[in-house]
């Protein structure tokens, strides 16, 4: 188990490694300069030479490379260029309103998705199951915007319930962002429960299906029992990959949601540094998106195989 755990923490450490390289790479063949569009209108050729210098641009790029991950390593990212402040204190907390804004959705969606994909899993085409697939497939047809748009209609707008945008700053306190929270967990929740129940539905039906479970039912063993002793565990184990997955996948959509409601979070902080090169904040922002993504992948393996004894085995042998 221990063995399996540790290679797990390998390959997501070599991952990193490479998203590193791929986010370095991408950021050195952005069109522009670092030190042109930091200097702006002040540019002038011995301005730019020392401001290269300075930041070690006229180092080769592989020099420039180990430099910044062996920094990124100590957990020092460098400095902002357009803010001049460091990067670790800007993610800081934008990263802390992406988690509570994520995390506060995942509470909620999670066991609402699993809920009801299991209830549209055992009323297999029957009026549960067609009104919760319905729902569900129109919930994913939508783009993030579409829905965040919708909401801010109805609940903002017309029902003025709710804040349309947030105008608090990115470091205030928690009980002050709560207001505005409402509308984004809600959109990201939609999207979230669309996907993992289709998921969880179709994984209880293959269980019900099976032929253990037949042979359960057949042998005069209660419907309530097959479903609770022996369908459920089995198809939930596959629904907690599926999961991380589907909020892994769901980053991408919370920049969005960001971005349309004006949140203060990782999402919109990277849109700024992108529209400013401000690119040492546009690659600690990456680093730090791919290491949420490889710690819940890596925490969803460590769950399963805790949860599944046969899986341990196949993967030992």
């Amino acid at each position: 188990m221990l063995k399996l755990i540790v290679r797990r923490l390998f390959y997501s450490l070599i991952t990193l490694l490479i998203i590193a390289v791929v986010v370095f790479v991408a950021v050195e063949f952005l069109p522009g300069d670092t030190a042109t569009a930091y200097l702006g209108r002040e540019a002038t050729p011995q301005r730019l030479a020392n401001l290269r210098a300075e930041l070690g641009l006229d180092r080769p790029a592989t020099e420039r490379f180990a430099r910044w991950l062996g920094d990124a390593l100590r957990g020092d990212f460098g400095m902002s260029l357009a803010r001049d402040k460091p990067v670790v204190d800007l993610i800081g907390v934008r990263l802390r309103n992406s988690l509570l804004l994520g995390l506060s959705a995942a509470l909620i969606g999670i066991p609402l998705a699993l809920g009801l994909g299991i209830i549209a899993g055992l009323t297999r085409d029957r009026a549960p199951d067609l009104l919760i697939s319905t729902a569900a497939l129109i919930a994913m047809t939508l783009p993030e915007f579409v829905t965040a748009t919708f909401l801010i209609l109805v609940f903002s707008i017309s029902l003025q319930l709710f804040p349309a945008v947030t105008v608090v700053p990115a470091n205030a306190p928690i009980l002050e962002l709560l207001p505005n929270l409402v509308l984004p967990i809600v959109t990201l929740t939609l999207i979230m429960v669309a996907h993992i129940l289709r998921m969880v539905r179709t994984s209880v039906i293959d269980v019900m299906t099976s032929d253990y479970v037949q042979m359960a039912t057949l042998s005069g063993i209660s419907y309530r029992h097959v479903v609770l002793r022996h369908a459920l565990p089995n198809a939930l184990l596959p629904a907690i990959s599926i999961t991380a997955l589907t909020i892994a996948w769901l980053l991408g959509g919370l920049v969005i949601i960001e971005v349309v409601f004006n949140y203060p979070g990782l999402g919109t902080l990277l849109l700024d540094a992108i529209h400013t090169r401000d690119f040492p904040l546009v690659q600690g922002i990456a680093l730090a998106t791919a290491g949420v993504y490889v710690v819940v992948n890596l925490g969803a393996d460590v769950l399963t195989l805790l949860l599944n004894p046969r899986l341990r085995t196949l993967r030992t042998a």
